[in-house]
C-alpha cells in the first residue's frame, strides 16, 4: 500500500501543479477546441468565391447568361471587368484575382460550332483553387444536344505542371521563420529572467527599448541565413523558379522576421519560464500553417476565419512571396502586404516595450 500512496501523492502533487500553471490548464481547453472549429468549421478543400474578373468581348445575351450561370456555380465571385485579357493578366499577376473569364468577340459563333468558346485564366501557384476552377469546365453551354463537349478552357499560369513544390517552397519560408523566430526570441528573453540576468542589463544605461531591439537583432541575421537555405535548396532541388527580383523576396522575408521577433518579444512579457514560451508560440504557429492559405485554400474559409487570417503575419507574407517568386510581381505592387506587415510589426514591438517596462519598474 505504500507504493500506492506514494504514487497518488505524485499524482495529485502534479495535477496541483498544472492547476496553478494557467498557461498550462489553457492549453488543455484551447488547444483541442480551436483545433476542431479549425477543421470542422474553417478549413474547405472545395473553395468558394474565388475573386474573378470578366473580359466579355461578345457581350450578347448569350455571353451574359453564361456568366451568371458561372457566377451560380458558387465556384466564383465577379470582383470586376476589364477591357481586354492582357489587363485581366496583370491583375492576375498581382495577386488582385484569382480567377480571369474570357469570353471572345465570336463567342455564340464557337458555340454553334462545337469549339471552346470560354476561356478561364487561373493563378497555378495555389494547386486547389486551380482543381477548383477546373470544376467550371464542367459547366455545359450551348445547345442541349451538344452539351457533352467542352466548351470551357482553363488555362493555368506560372505552375502549368501543378507541382505541388512550386506553391509548397516558398511559403515554407514564412513556416520555418514563424516557428524559428518567434520561438527564439521568446526563450531568449525569458532565459535571460530565469538565469537572474535580466535585472543586470536593466541596470546599464541600456534604455529598454535598446534592450528588446539589441536581443532580437541576432536572430534577424540567423532568419535571413535560414531564408537563403531554403531558397537554395527548393531551387536546386525542386526546380522551384524565381521570377521576381531576389532582393525583393529578401525584403519580404526581412518583414515577415521583424514581425515574428517583434510577436516573440510580446510573448516574452507573458511568458515566466521557456516551457511556457514554447506553449504560447505554438497558439501562434498552429494558426499560421491552418488559416494563412499555406495547407488549406484561403478562398474557402469562413469569412470570420479570413478576417482572422488578416492579422497573422504569414497571410500576407505567403501573397508576397507567392506573388515575386512564382508570377514575379514587383514589391511595390504588393504594397498592401508591405504596409499590413509594418503595422504588424510597429504594433506588436511598442506592445511589447510597455508590457516590458510595467513588468521591471
Amino acid at each position: 500500500m505504500k507504493p500506492l500512496r506514494r504514487l497518488w501523492a505524485v499524482v495529485f502533487k502534479e495535477l496541483r501543479q498544472i492547476r496553478r500553471d494557467r498557461i498550462s490548464l489553457a492549453m488543455i481547453v484551447a488547444i483541442p477546441v480551436i483545433d476542431l472549429l479549425l477543421f470542422g468549421y474553417a478549413i474547405n478543400f472545395n473553395p468558394r468565391n474565388l475573386d474573378a474578373v470578366v473580359v466579355d468581348q461578345a457581350r450578347t445575351a448569350a455571353s451574359r447568361a453564361t456568366v451568371m450561370d458561372m457566377r451560380a456555380t458558387g465556384i466564383i465571385e465577379i470582383t470586376g471587368v476589364a477591357d481586354s485579357p492582357q489587363q485581366a493578366m496583370e491583375q492576375l499577376r498581382r495577386g488582385r484575382i484569382s480567377v480571369g473569364i474570357v469570353l471572345p468577340p465570336d463567342f455564340e459563333r464557337r458555340l454553334a460550332d462545337g469549339r471552346p468558346a470560354v476561356q478561364v485564366m487561373v493563378d497555378g501557384t495555389d494547386t486547389v483553387v486551380q482543381a477548383a476552377a477546373n470544376q467550371l469546365a464542367q459547366l455545359p453551354l450551348g445547345p442541349r444536344a451538344a452539351r457533352t463537349a467542352t466548351r470551357i478552357e482553363v488555362v493555368a499560369f506560372y505552375n502549368p505542371q501543378r507541382r505541388s513544390a512550386v506553391s509548397i517552397v516558398p511559403g515554407l519560408i514564412g513556416i520555418i521563420l514563424t516557428m524559428t523566430m518567434t520561438m527564439f526570441t521568446a526563450m531568449a528573453v525569458v532565459r535571460e529572467r530565469e538565469r537572474g540576468n535580466m535585472e543586470l542589463l536593466i541596470a546599464t544605461p541600456l534604455s529598454r527599448a535598446e534592450l528588446m531591439i539589441g536581443k532580437v537583432l541576432p536572430y534577424a541575421i540567423i532568419g535571413l541565413i535560414q531564408t537563403t537555405l531554403i531558397l537554395a535548396l527548393g531551387i536546386w532541388m525542386f526546380d522551384v523558379p524565381l521570377r521576381g527580383s531576389l532582393l525583393d523576396v529578401y525584403v519580404a522575408a526581412l518583414l515577415l522576421i521583424l514581425a515574428n521577433l517583434a510577436m516573440g518579444l510580446l510573448i516574452s512579457t507573458r511568458a515566466r519560464t521557456q516551457f511556457q514560451a514554447i506553449q504560447i508560440t505554438m497558439f501562434v504557429f498552429l494558426p499560421s500553417i491552418l488559416i494563412s492559405g499555406f495547407m488549406f485554400p484561403f478562398a474557402g474559409m469562413p469569412d470570420v476565419v479570413q478576417w482572422g487570417a488578416e492579422l497573422l503575419p504569414m497571410t500576407h507574407f505567403l501573397r508576397l512571396v507567392r506573388g515575386i517568386m512564382l508570377r514575379g510581381a514587383h514589391l511595390g505592387e504588393l504594397w498592401p502586404g508591405v504596409l499590413a506587415l509594418l503595422a504588424f510589426t510597429a504594433v506588436t514591438m511598442t506592445a511589447a516595450i510597455m508590457r516590458f517596462r510595467k513588468r521591471l519598474d
